[in-house]
C-alpha cells in the first residue's frame, strides 16, 4: 500500500465540534468544569476532537467551528480564537439544528461532525478519503456492531452530512438522527463505515473514567499541578486537586477540594 499523504486535505469539508450540550449525566463533575472542559489524559475533550478535525485539515476558524450554549463563557475562553464559535442563545438546538444554524459558514460544504463528549482517537482522513458528498457517511464503532443501535448515536466515532443535507435542517432544537439519519436509511442514502478503534461516550461519570483509563493503559492519570500525598488505583484527578496523606482513591475521580465521584 502506498503512504497516506496527510498533507493533502478537502477543501469543500469543514468541520463542527457540537459543544453545546449541558452535561447533566456527568454531574457533579459539570459542576466543575463544563463537559467539553472536562480531560481526558489530561486534555480537555473539545481539544481532542479538534485534533481528530485537524487530521482533515479544518485548523482555523474558517474551517472549523464548534457549537456552544451551557457554560459557554468558560468554552469560549478556551477556544480563544482558535475556532469559530457559534452561540446559540436562548436554548440548545441539538445535533441537527446546531448545523442549521451554521449554515452560512459553511457555505456549501461538506461537515465533518463530532462529538466533543466522543473519545475516539485515531486518524479521520481514511473516514473522509473517498466520500460521493451525497450520501451521508457515518463511522460507526464497534466489532459485528448492528446499525442502528437502540441509541443511534451512541455508537457514531464521526458523521459527513452533505451539503444538500444540511440545507434541509432548520435552526430549531432537533437531532440529526430524528431528522436526517432515519429517513436517509430508508432511503439508502447513508453510507456506514466500520470503526476499529476506541469510542466512549463521556456523558457519565463511569464512562469518562473508563475513558481515561483507555487511553492511560490502564494508570491513574494525574493532572498538572495536582498534588498527590495518598495512594491512587484507577484514579483520576483533576488539575489543581489534592490528595491527601493517608486517603486511598479506588475507581474515582477527585475534580476538586470537595468534588469527588466513586464509580462503582
Amino acid at each position: 500500500m502506498m503512504p497516506e499523504d496527510r498533507g493533502a486535505h478537502p477543501t469543500d469539508v469543514c468541520a463542527v465540534v457540537l459543544a453545546a450540550g449541558e452535561g447533566a449525566r456527568l454531574r457533579p463533575l459539570t459542576r466543575v468544569r463544563p463537559k467539553p472542559l472536562c480531560p481526558v489524559g489530561n486534555v480537555a475533550l473539545v481539544d481532542l476532537a479538534l485534533d481528530r478535525a485537524a487530521a482533515v485539515g479544518a485548523t482555523d476558524p474558517a474551517t472549523v467551528a464548534v457549537n456552544v450554549h451551557h457554560d459557554r463563557g468558560a468554552i469560549e475562553d478556551h477556544l480563544a480564537g482558535r475556532v469559530h464559535v457559534s452561540v446559540e442563545e436562548g436554548e440548545a438546538l441539538g445535533t441537527a439544528g446546531a448545523l442549521a444554524l451554521l449554515r452560512p459558514w459553511s457555505a456549501g460544504r461538506g461537515v465533518l461532525v463530532l462529538n466533543s463528549d466522543t473519545w475516539a482517537p485515531g486518524d479521520l482522513a481514511g473516514f473522509v478519503a473517498g466520500w460521493d458528498r451525497e450520501r451521508v457517511r457515518l463511522l460507526v464503532a464497534g466489532e459485528d456492531r448492528l446499525w442502528p443501535p437502540d441509541r443511534p448515536a451512541s455508537a457514531v466515532a464521526a458523521a459527513l452530512m452533505p451539503a444538500a443535507e444540511v440545507t434541509r435542517l432548520a435552526p430549531v432544537p432537533s437531532g440529526l438522527w430524528e431528522v436526517s439519519w432515519r429517513a436517509r436509511l430508508a432511503e439508502d442514502r447513508v453510507e456506514v463505515m466500520r470503526w476499529d478503534g476506541p469510542c466512549l461516550d463521556c456523558g457519565t461519570p463511569a464512562r469518562y473514567l473508563a475513558a481515561n483509563l483507555a487511553a492511560s493503559g490502564g494508570a491513574s492519570v494525574v493532572g498538572p499541578g495536582a498534588r498527590v500525598a495518598g495512594a491512587l488505583v484507577r484514579a483520576v484527578v483533576w488539575s489543581g486537586a489534592r490528595v491527601r496523606q493517608g486517603e486511598v482513591l479506588v475507581d474515582a475521580i477527585r475534580a476538586g477540594d470537595g468534588v469527588t465521584v466513586l464509580v462503582r
